[in-house]
Parts: structure tokens; sequence; C-alpha cells
């Protein structure tokens, strides 16, 4: 729903509750009624809290255009979007399957999915270098009839679906999404088994095929329910993929099965294949290719695993909608604590805003202000941990916990250095021990008020050095962790520019397995443990050292060192980051948003535990230090 008609909606909802509850009131005239409605709904707009949520301040400045980093930053997102195609389009050709009566994954995705909503994720996930440039599956959050979902689509137009190196690994990244999320989990199902060539890779393993379904086993015993949608052969793999679900919507020639035509047709005494065996195995299989094995008049004609069959596929996309209809979620405006509004400044600004060049700082309250409802945010301890961001803004009208790395420079801090030095400066996006101190508080207290968190990253990583170490921030660098880990807040991480050492997984990463629900990347996106030269410095520079000594030619160990470097930078790149696995996707600038708003409302939609806004102790936290802090 557009902002202003889910704003009419709230405005509507509100007017007649309060219509409603004067309508029960014992010995009033009509007129009187209708005058007290209008007033009611006149005087009681406000949501909770208002002197904390509806005034908050407003953040940002205004932004000089930068036309050569805007050029940059749009090719990247370019070259991301010609890859994502590609990879779409591999396998056979949408116009060949629809001649056969098939639709495509995308084609599916669309009908199920509300138009406006498909946030996809893992687009370019290939670890393993698929030739067809993804691990044969499409997947996203999206909204189905008005309820988020993460749905996952088997790609049918690339080997049948089959379960490709990769593959497994990114299914679970599907369900740690629905997981952390609680939200359904939508499998729109045709997998052909294991591709029989590549088992080692495919099959066995800690995260292998096998452990999506127990997965989607342990999804069941947490209350969020897994519903599959049947197409196509689904043998082996494709077999208990399809049955471990909660709710079996299939298409009626569709089918499931422990092993397929040629598993049962193949048993064959000898160790070996000869003619003899051959020919056998031709006239067994004979039978089974008309009606193959786990087909409709079975599970839904006798073991009943299939709840429902269609004719159409088109019928088994609404029968899966019929049963998304039936799940709980609350009305949103049950968590409201103001009107979702637009960001008051454009998104697009961001491409003028985030510099490519890594070295070059810009503000990063200019970014949230063009992220959050209203361009508002109500900060928590400001000045104080200058190099770290942290307080509350909205989305969608909801509550949500903001993480960031301010960048530029800090004069006379931190203050551990100055204390000892007498002068410092610190430098934006590194942590230091105040900083790292906010952090933790901050999410303790989010984690008490049960508000969802998301991190925005631009970190050259944790200070360094003795004076670091007698800081203790490699003790406070692990509290929060352990502050994150204990939370039990669902988070989303974007890494903006950098992500660096040690501070890209403390700061929200998606090493936290039990709270990040996703990452994201960008055209400026960076991801290493530390830049390409310093790396080379660090292997090198005692070896550059020893040769000269030694007399030693110096050459092969600088061009090693050039080497590592160009290494380094292309596995730092945007690209690699999607393809290995190191953020779950590369985003447009303006589409940030997009799936803000995405996890905000899914954390919303049916939340583990709720803490009441009037019992809320942070945003009182933050007054108080803003009052009182001199």
């Amino acid at each position: 729903m557009p902002l202003g008609m889910t704003r009419l909606h709230g405005e509507l909802h509100r007017g007649v509750n309060a219509i409603d509850s004067l309508r029960i009131a014992a010995n009033a005239d009509t007129a009187s009624l209708m005058w007290q409605a209008e007033k009611v709904e006149f005087t009681l707009g406000n949501y909770s809290m208002p002197r904390y949520f509806q005034n908050m301040p407003t953040v940002g400045k205004a932004v000089r255009a930068n036309p050569e980093n805007v050029a940059e930053l749009k090719a990247i997102e370019a070259d991301i979007h010609d890859k994502i195609v590609a990879a779409l389009a591999a396998g056979k050709k949408d116009e060949d399957m629809n001649a056969k009566g098939q639709m495509t994954a995308m084609q599916r995705i669309s009908l199920l999915v509300d138009p406006g909503t498909w946030c996809p994720l893992n687009s370019l996930y290939n670890p393993e270098g698929n030739k067809n440039g993804s691990t044969s599956i499409v997947k996203g959050l999206g909204r189905v009839n008005g309820k988020w979902c993460v749905v996952i689509a088997s790609d049918n137009k690339k080997h049948a679906g089959t379960w490709v190196p990769g593959q497994a690994d990114n299914l679970l990244r599907g369900s740690d999404t629905a997981k952390r999320l609680r939200i359904p989990l939508i499998y729109l199902l045709e997998c052909a088994g294991v591709e029989l060539d590549q088992q080692e890779k495919v099959y066995p393993n800690r995260r292998g095929g096998g452990t999506p379904f127990y997965r989607n086993s342990e999804l069941n015993q947490m209350g969020i329910p897994v519903i599959v949608g049947i197409h196509g052969t689904n043998p082996a793999g494709g077999g208990y993929h399809s049955i471990s679900p909660t709710v079996l919507v299939a298409h009626e020639k569709a089918n499931m099965a422990v092993g397929g035509a040629g598993i049962v047709g193949g048993m064959n005494p000898k160790p070996h294949v000869d003619m003899e065996a051959a020919l056998a195995q031709i006239e067994a299989t004979k039978g089974l290719r008309a009606d193959p094995p786990g087909s409709v008049s079975i599970h839904f004609g006798q073991t009943g695993f299939f709840r429902e069959v269609y004719n159409t596929q088109e019928g088994v996309i609404a029968g899966i909608k019929k049963y998304v209809d039936m799940l709980p979620s609350y009305d949103l405006e049950f968590f409201r604590v103001d009107a979702p509004q637009s960001p008051a400044v454009s998104d697009e600004e961001l491409y003028d805003l985030v510099l490519n060049n890594k070295n070059r700082p810009y503000d990063m309250y200019s970014v949230i202000a063009r992220l959050f409802d209203g361009s508002q945010f109500m900060e928590y301890k400001k000045g104080y941990g200058p190099e770290m961001i942290t307080g509350l803004a909205k989305v969608d009208g909801l509550l949500v916990g903001v993480v960031a790395n301010q960048q530029g420079v800090f004069p006379n801090y931190p203050e551990y250095k100055m204390e000892k030095y007498g002068q410092s400066m610190g430098a934006g996006g590194k942590l230091y021990r105040q900083g790292l101190i906010k952090m933790n508080e901050f999410v303790t207290l989010c984690a008490r008020d049960r508000i969802p968190m998301i991190w925005i990253q631009d970190t050259t990583g944790i200070d360094v050095g003795d004076d670091a170490e007698v800081a203790e921030l490699l003790g406070l660098g692990q509290s929060l962790i352990y502050s994150i880990q204990t939370s039990k807040l669902p988070m989303m991480e974007i890494t903006l520019r950098r992500g660096t050492a040690a501070a890209h997984y403390v700061l929200g990463g998606p090493q936290g397995n039990d709270n990040n629900a996703f990452s994201l990347g960008t055209a400026a996106t960076e991801i290493n443990v530390m830049n390409g030269k310093t790396a080379a410095n660090a292997m090198y520079t005692g070896r550059l050292a020893k040769d000269q000594k030694a007399g030693k030619d110096l050459q092969p160990t600088i061009d090693k060192m050039n080497a590592l470097i160009n290494d380094y930078n292309e596995k730092s790149k945007p690209f690699y980051c999607a393809k290995a696995g190191l953020v779950d996707e590369i985003v447009d600038m303006p589409m940030m948003r997009n799936y803000i708003v995405a996890f905000a409302d899914s954390c919303y939609q049916n939340p583990e535990s709720i803490c009441p806004f009037h019992q809320m102790l942070l945003p009182r936290t933050i007054r108080d230090f803003d009052t009182f802090k001199k």
C-alpha cells in the first residue's frame, strides 16, 4: 500500500474505532453522537507518546551535485543489473518453457507477490562458479495478499531446478531470514533432485543437501509456516524438499518421491553396466515414464500428503494465497508510533552524497535523512563516542534502532590517547572505546524495549596498538557481540561503503546468525580484512628487508605484492561480494529504503515479544541524557 494510502487507512481506522466507542454510550442522541465523533476524530489524532515519537529532530544537510560520483556509482549498478539479467536468462528460453505449458520461476513469483513489493535476495550468489551464474533458485522478500513472506522459487529453466553447488546454503539463507523475521516461508518448487555429477558439492556437509529439511522442521516447531506449491517432477532430494513444509499444494502433473523413474528402474545386481543390464533397465523404466512414482493419484488420492491439487499453475498460486490468508498477523497500526511518511529529502541524492572514493568523508546524518520517515532521528548520547551514531528512527511509522559510522575527523579524541599524549585526532569509520561502550548500551536498551535494529556500516576497523589494548577495545568488541547475541532481536545490515576487519562483524554483520536477517551492499561497497596495500605490506615487508640484506633482486617480491593488491581489489568489489555471499544483495541507492520498509514491516507482522510504548526505557534515556548530561 502506498504511504499516502497507509496514512489514510490509519486515520480512517482510528476514526471508526472512535465512532464505535461512542455508539455504545448510553442514552446519547444521534446528533450528539455525530458531533462527538467529529470532535474525537479531530482531537485524538496522536499516537502513543507523541512528545517522544512525533517530535523527533530532523537531520541531514543539503547535498551538492556530484555528477562524477553519480556516474561512477550508476555504472557499477548497471553492471550488476546486467549480471542479474544474464543469470535469470540462463538456461531454457522463457518462450520455450511457456510453449510446453510451464511457467518460469519469475512468472510464478510475479503472480504470487503483491505488485511493487518484491525485494530480491542473493540474485548473484554463486560461490562455486556455476556456469549459469546462480544457484538455480530465485528468492527474496515480498508481500503475499498483504503479508510479508520469504519466497523461494526453483529456477526450472536450469536443469529442471536440480540442486547445484551452493544451492543448499542459499536455501538455508532464505530460511534463516524467515526464522529471524518470524514470517512465512513459501516454496515454488520444481526440483529434479541432485545434479548427480556434482553430488560431492551438493549432497553432504553441515549446510549441504538435507540440512534445509531439518530447517523446515525447525520453522514448523517455532510456529513459522512453510508452504509449498509443487510443480513438475520432484524425486529424491526434491521429494524431501517437497514434503518437509507444513502445507503442500500441488499441480495435477506434479509428483514427489523418494526416487525417480531412473532410480526405480536402475536396480542392477551387477557392480557394472553391460548390454544385458542396459536393456533390462530400459524395459524397467518404460512403464514408469508415463506415471512416475509419487504422482497425484498416490499423494492426493491415497496418502493425502497433498492438501489440494489444481489443474492450472495459476490455481496452485491461488491455493498458496488462500493459506497465507489464514495465517495470523498484526495490523501494523497496532505498533505505529506515528503516521507513515516519506523522507523529507530525495533518496536520489544518495548518489551525490555517498562517495565512491573511499578516502573522502561524507555526512552520515544526511544518509539517515534520506532513508527514514520524515528525515527524523532521535539520537542516543550525541557527542559521546562521536564516531558512532545511535538512535531511534521511524520506518512506515514503526520504531527501529539505527547504528551508523560517522565519517570525518574528531579533534581531541579518543579520550584515552588525549590522557596519554595531550593531543589526538579520531578518524571517522574507526571504532574507539566510547563508541563501543555506547553501542553496547544501545543494543541492550533496544533489546529491552524490543526494537528491531538497522546497522549502516562504513568502517575501517577497530583502533589498534597498545593504547587500544589498554583501553580494552578487544574486550569491548566481544562485549558488543555478546550484547547482540543476547538481544534476540531481528537485525538487518547495510555495508554502505567499507566493511573492514573485526568491525564488520561487530557492527551487526551477517556473521550474527541468530540476529542478522539479511545484509545489503551498494555500488560503493568494499569488504575485506584490510585493503590490498596494507595486506601486501603486512605479508611482504619482512621479506623485502630480508632480500635487500641478502643482496637479492627485490622485483619478484614487489610483483607478488602488486598481484596481491590486485587480487584484493577484485575480491572486495560489489560483484564479488554478491557472488561469494558477503552480502545478500547489491541494491541501487534509492532501493535501500524499500528493503528497510520490508524489514520493519516484517519485524512487526508477528513479533516474538512486545514492549508497550509507554513502558519503553530507551526514549526516556535519550531525553534524560540530552537534558541532564551537563
